[in-house]
């Protein structure tokens, strides 16, 4: 498909036409507020497949505070324009988990800056920031070659998350405990002790809003990975 120039208003006009109710409703209960209308992830995808990368727009999209234009921003935001500043307000401004662990940490990831700032956000107190800088490590495991990856600080990073991992912040919990699944997974070297790891940590509790959404089993997960013989395959994009 051809891309297409859209301005902000064309675009926001577009994803109000896929307004959904029950997903609104959804969000809600996970920590969305207004404004914003509760639009599925694939139809927000369709708008995503005209634009492709339009990093201005993302930038517009983002400043709006509608979470559904914030998700959207993360999916054409050009990694390689987008600076430290910014994605340094993208953190500051993901009030909830559907953006501050998947659009922001996306772009973070795949940003020359992924791993200063992950390892910035992780010192933070405030619990959007310190989950999305864990999601960021985890995202960046799964891009970057073994080689391209400093292992000695992964493996240190594994340790910290098994010491910390039930006592953090309700969704720094998750995004440990994601970050342990990743390694595991995406760095073969690490693979023996993220799983001796998730067996140690077990189960983490995590608050997912009163909703059926659990919390995998680190350990479980990665042998999972391991059956299908995909440890260490690497992702193209961490946005999906």
């Amino acid at each position: 498909m051809k891309k297409i120039k859209m301005t902000l208003q064309e675009v926001m006009t577009e994803l109000k036409g896929y307004a959904d109710e029950n997903t609104k409703k959804t969000y809600m209960r996970h920590g969305a507020r207004e404004p914003y209308y509760g639009v599925k992830v694939q139809d927000v995808k369709k708008i995503v497949k005209k634009i492709k990368k339009d990093h201005e727009l993302s930038l517009e999209l983002y400043a709006t505070g509608n979470s559904d234009a914030m998700y959207m921003a993360g999916l054409i935001a050009d990694e390689s324009k987008i600076s430290k500043d910014e994605l340094r307000q993208w953190a500051d401004g993901a009030y909830w988990y559907m953006i501050s662990e998947y659009p922001v940490p996306w772009v973070a990831a795949e940003s020359p800056y992924a791993i200063e700032l992950a390892l910035e956000w992780m010192e933070s107190d405030e619990e959007r920031i310190a989950s999305c800088g864990w999601a960021t490590l985890g995202y960046y495991a799964a891009l970057k070659e073994d080689s391209e990856l400093d292992i000695e600080m992964y493996s240190s990073l594994l340790d910290r998350a098994e010491k910390n991992v039930h006592n953090a912040q309700n969704q720094v919990r998750y995004t440990m405990n994601g970050f342990v699944i990743a390694v595991g997974a995406y760095i073969s070297e690490l693979t023996a002790k993220a799983s001796e790891v998730g067996g140690r940590i077990g189960k983490v509790e995590v608050d997912m809003g009163g909703t059926a959404c659990k919390v995998p089993l680190a350990k479980d997960y990665i042998k999972k990975v391991v059956d299908k013989g995909r440890i260490g395959k690497k992702r193209k994009s961490a946005r999906c």
